[in-house]
């Protein structure tokens, strides 16, 4: 059983999501926050890097955002060279741009950004001049794929490029021809305020909190949906009613004395779950080293130490930490190139049902998470996509 719970405390609004009463994903607005990612801005090039292929661009941030050439070129593979160009005859100093951000400025870097735009609605993922259709991977059956497809090439138009969300399964063809039709309103904007608007500036801002939840969390399976703000609860029904009725009916208002984060364990399980040691319910734990290039996570056997050999001690620590990294990857939001270093096992067995174990947790995943195995140290590598 899937539950959202949004909690409304001086003006900064938190969401968390439970999956069985287990908290796996957290999300917060506050009122200074300003959300880069998913944005697109009118910049102008700053300076251009040939010997890196790629170019500087101010979109009216502190840093520089970076523009790399593979981001420049068309979205579509059939419609790029055969051999890439230098960066210099696609842009030059001064030259406007319009493009997105795909990563948050982070540390001592600058925004990433690219000119191949996105726009994700409830069912589809709008890609002006992208020129394909694509389904999700995560939808398994190959008639229901097959359909979807067909629909989206039938409604697409032109050079658009359509992606088929997980979300979409089961979905009319009507009711992706109005998300498109949202989608193209929210495409047609952004143009016209980039004809007029002067460089850096931003010309579309994605979607707040609330928003966020309706077109991205709030899915069939989430049987119970728990505000503790009148006005919020009345906003997010409101949302969820433009597209799916049947889910604002799920909208509770909770006047409960007892803060909600409280009484579902939230604050506690957050604080537990942020910390760079996390303790597994046998007594092992992890440590969470995030770094600028990727991610570092060490299992441990710790307090445990089992009951009848070596093996099975280190095989059920690893099997603990593979259930609980794909949850903690969700609810940290933790992203990219991700190592995990389990305990070393000798049976190739067990080294099995851990991948396993998580290859079924990461299904659970919005975001992308590939596993691509085992390196020669004994080292899982993880690769999870920014979102």
């Amino acid at each position: 059983m899937k539950q959202l719970i949004v909690s409304c405390e001086s003006s900064t609004i938190q969401a968390a999501l439970l999956e069985g009463r287990k908290l796996v994903e957290y999300d917060a607005q506050h009122p200074i926050d300003t959300q880069r990612a998913g944005s697109i801005y009118l910049g102008r090039v700053v300076n251009v890097l040939p010997g890196m292929q790629a170019a500087f661009v101010d979109i009216g941030l502190t840093k520089n955002a970076f523009l790399y050439i593979d981001d420049v070129l068309p979205v579509h593979i059939q419609k790029q060279p055969k051999t890439k160009p230098p960066i210099g005859d696609l842009l030059t100093p001064g030259q406007k741009v319009l493009v997105q951000v795909v990563k948050d400025p982070e540390g001592s870097k600058g925004a990433r950004i690219t000119t191949h735009f996105s726009i994700p609605g409830r069912w589809l993922v709008y890609m002006p001049g992208a020129g394909y259709t694509a389904v999700s991977r995560k939808i398994e059956a190959d008639e229901e794929k097959a359909r979807l497809k067909a629909a989206a090439d039938s409604l697409r138009s032109g050079e658009e490029g359509l992606i088929l969300r997980t979300v979409s399964e089961g979905r009319s063809e009507e009711e992706l021809r109005r998300d498109l039709l949202d989608l193209r309103e929210i495409w047609a904007l952004v143009e016209q305020r980039a004809a007029s608007a002067a460089a850096p500036s931003c010309v579309y801002q994605d979607l707040e909190l609330l928003p966020r939840l309706a077109r991205d969390v709030i899915t069939d399976d989430v049987l119970e949906i728990r505000v503790n703000d009148a006005a919020v609860c009345d906003g997010l029904r409101g949302l969820l009613k433009q597209r799916s009725p049947e889910l604002a009916a799920r909208v509770q208002l909770d006047d409960g004395a007892e803060p909600l984060f409280e009484r579902f364990g939230i604050t506690e399980e957050l604080a537990r779950s942020m910390r760079r040691k996390v303790w597994l319910p046998s007594g092992g734990y992890l440590v969470i080293d995030p770094t600028e290039a990727l991610t570092v996570i060490d299992v441990n056997t710790g307090r445990y130490t089992g009951t009848s050999s070596l093996e099975q001690t280190v095989f059920r620590t690893n099997l603990e930490a593979a259930a609980e990294i794909p949850r903690l990857l969700r609810l940290r939001n933790l992203r990219g190139i991700i190592i995990v270093d389990f305990i070393d096992m000798e049976l190739p067995s067990h080294r099995e049902r851990v991948l396993e174990t998580m290859t079924e947790a990461v299904k659970k995943d919005r975001s992308k998470t590939v596993l691509l195995g085992w390196t020669k140290l004994g080292l899982l590598e993880i690769t999870r996509k920014r979102k």
